[in-house]
């Protein structure tokens, strides 16, 4: 199970730091995925098992960091220079694979957690 939190109203040029709670142990790589409205969704960010890979969208690099820390089964996203675009719902994701999870092709999926970029 996958509970995200930390979601809310920033304006342009700010950050925001939204978390990924799992329940249990994992072995999965984790990863975040969002969606605005009418659009598709589309991935974010992803970090391997030992949190030493990372992979961002193009349109996020360099002002998003996706880490993780095992001991508290918890995924973090930090959120810098903000734009309206990124507004969205964030959902928090996890995969056996970087490869499948960046495909969508993810085994847990979060709730969600909206985030708004106000201009």
């Amino acid at each position: 199970r996958l509970v995200e939190s930390g979601g809310g109203l920033v304006q342009a040029g700010g950050s925001l730091r939204v978390s990924c709670a799992a329940s249990g142990r994992t072995f999965y790589a984790m990863g975040w995925f969002r969606q605005a409205p009418g659009k598709e969704q589309e991935f974010v960010a992803a970090i391997n098992w030992s949190g030493g890979g990372t992979t961002y969208a193009d349109s996020v690099k360099g002002r998003f960091t996706i880490s993780r820390d095992n001991a508290k089964n918890t995924v973090y996203l930090q959120m810098n220079n903000l734009k309206p675009e990124d507004t969205a719902v964030y959902y928090c994701a996890a995969a056996r694979q970087v490869e499948k999870l960046v495909q969508g092709r993810c085994d847990y999926w979060g709730q969600g957690t909206q985030v708004t970029v106000s201009s």
